[in-house]
């Protein structure tokens, strides 16, 4: 799995990300909407790299040539949930229909006072499990996030509500695992991506789309050094105000024996990339990884 995320220029000015919270909280989400062609079609234009990222991805996840309008509609997916973080971080999830798969699982790790993993992805939306685990106080949430990348959307995201921003640890701190342990310790989640790579990181090789790339093996190592329950998530954006999320136990608990490490490791981050794959397939147009994933043009 390719580096190259990291590279990646942010593309939102803080000008423009204020404007989008404005027009969101002021005008109103179905303007908003209306706003998003024009933005999609700006970037579509202007984003080569992202566009090429699109294309190879969903040459893969749907066995054939995507073609413009494919690209197009996966752009605006991405927009569309971008423009739905302000509600959900502001707490305003009056107009979405939220189905929830699996919450008996996080309903019961909630209430056992035991905390666990949450591991996620970029495929759909983030922040629609997040502010619902703050908003609604269902399960306490800690997230563990990379936070020198995208700075500036970072801190519009973390403006728009205190309370999910001191919820975050960010990753490669000195203190990094003692926090994930303490945390884990008084009961909450701890929320973490792990479909991309960052840098100096341990990586394991592993099958994904039919093709082998390397996936970060911190997550679950993370989890393994911790001793906890780990638990998938996918937030599913289906269009117009429709989210689904899902729930399912990786692990009750990883073991891995220091002979054994990498091989084990491998086949639990594995056992994650065929989830991923799975939901992907799902709903491909979801996929938020707009760069070259599998390295192909190394």
């Amino acid at each position: 799995m390719s580096q190259q995320w990291a590279r990646l220029p942010e593309r939102g000015t803080p000008l423009m990300l204020r404007l989008i919270r404005w027009i969101a909280l002021h005008i109103g989400r179905p303007v908003g909407r209306a706003l998003l062609y024009p933005i999609t079609l700006y970037f579509l234009l202007t984003a080569p790299a992202a566009r090429r990222g699109s294309q190879r991805f969903l040459r893969r996840a749907l066995g054939r040539e995507p073609g413009w309008w494919g690209v197009f509609r996966h752009i605006h997916c991405f927009a569309a949930t971008i423009l739905d973080r302000v509600y959900f971080l502001t707490g305003r999830l009056q107009p979405f229909d939220i189905e929830i798969f699996g919450d008996s699982l996080i309903v019961e790790q909630a209430a056992s006072g035991q905390g666990c993993v949450l591991l996620g992805s970029h495929l759909g939306s983030f922040e629609a499990l997040r502010a619902i685990g703050v908003t609604l106080r269902h399960f306490p949430i800690k997230i563990l996030m990379n936070t020198g990348h995208n700075q500036d959307i970072t801190g519009f995201l973390n403006a728009l509500n205190p309370a999910l921003a001191q919820a975050i640890i960010p990753i490669g701190g000195p203190d990094t695992l003692l926090r994930v342990q303490e945390s884990v310790a008084q009961g909450s989640m701890v929320g973490v991506l792990g479909d991309r790579v960052i840098a100096d990181e341990r990586t394991v090789r592993v099958r994904f789309f039919d093709r082998e790339t390397v996936f970060p093996a911190g997550p679950l190592l993370l989890a393994a050094l911790v001793g906890c329950p780990v638990i998938l998530f996918f937030g599913l954006y289906r269009g117009g105000h429709r989210y689904e999320i899902h729930f399912e136990r990786l692990a009750e608990r990883i073991a891995l024996d220091r002979p054994r490490r990498q091989e084990q490791l491998a086949v639990w981050v594995q056992r994650y990339a065929d989830r991923l794959e799975h939901y992907a397939r799902l709903a491909p147009y979801n996929w938020f990884n707009f760069y070259d994933y599998w390295e192909e043009e190394a």
